[in-house]
């Protein structure tokens, strides 16, 4: 994979965490990181009855509407506390909350199949990923099937970064692409240093991330994309583009996967330090 020069300094531009796997999510201010990620991200999920696997956005030929439904804590979650309850707006604006006795059956109306909304992860959770067809990709047309973490209904870690580095060299690379943070769904948004520029990302595998005065990350794996980035959401448009340009310029990578060695408070602003 290609990269640009490494990062020697940067800041924390913006913070998202997404209640609801595959669903719209919330920008922050502020976030608590604990081992198991930013504090309340993808603490709830849709699950197929049918199968038992969790409902994902990575196979919208099944389910095509997902990102158009937009989750949000009703209080923010507390590190001490309980999981608060979320409210779910769906396409129509219609407000479902994750107390409400026909819950399922509201959701499940609107997506066409039967879904259950869960907050605790079967043992062996697994989804479901279509593959377009687009060069470089692993798979091409096909749907393919993987596990998650253990417990938990997060694809791959528990914390997805992303340098606004990258977005502007893709934007570069197809400039009739809308690249945006949102479609890449990140938890953590680095703006490097002035005069950094490429895919930043590449080089911080295996290495160590200070964040603020309390948090640091480590690096694990690139974060390789899926047909989720091509997909409508909002005002942005389907557009193939979006990934055909990752394949071919960046092995399909956008961003890096981390795992939290110490957990603390963060904050937009916040200092970023590569060790």
């Amino acid at each position: 994979m290609a990269s640009g020069m490494p990062i020697t300094g940067g800041s924390v531009v913006a913070l998202w965490r997404y209640p609801v796997k595959s669903m719209l999510g919330e920008e922050l201010n502020a976030a608590d990181i604990t081992e198991c990620g930013l504090l309340g991200d993808r603490a709830y999920a849709l699950l197929d009855p049918s199968n038992g696997k969790v409902v994902s956005a990575k196979n919208p030929r099944k389910w095509p509407k997902l990102l158009d439904f937009h989750a949000a804590f009703v209080e923010p979650p507390r590190i001490d506390g309980e999981m608060p309850p979320v409210r779910i707006m769906l396409p129509d604006g219609t407000v479902v909350a994750s107390e409400q006795r026909e819950r399922h059956y509201l959701l499940s109306k609107v997506l066409g199949r039967e879904v259950t909304l869960a907050q605790t992860a079967p043992m062996a959770s697994r989804f479901e990923q279509y593959w377009p067809n687009i060069d470089g990709l692993a798979h091409r047309e096909a749907v393919t099937e993987y596990a998650m973490p253990l417990g938990t209904f997060f694809d791959s870690a528990v914390i997805h970064l992303l340098t606004t580095a990258t977005i502007d060299r893709l934007r570069e690379l197809y400039p009739p692409g809308r690249f945006e943070v949102r479609r890449f769904r990140p938890n953590i948004v680095v703006q490097p240093t002035p005069g950094a520029s490429g895919f930043l990302e590449n080089a911080w595998i295996g290495h160590s991330l200070s964040i603020g005065d309390e948090v640091q990350l480590r690096v694990t794996a690139p974060c390789q994309r899926c047909v989720m980035t091509t997909l409508p959401q909002g005002d942005l448009p389907s557009d193939l583009g979006i990934l055909r340009t990752a394949a071919q310029h960046n092995q399909a990578v956008v961003g890096v996967y981390a795992e939290v060695v110490r957990g603390g408070r963060i904050r937009r602003g916040d200092p970023v330090q590569l060790e």
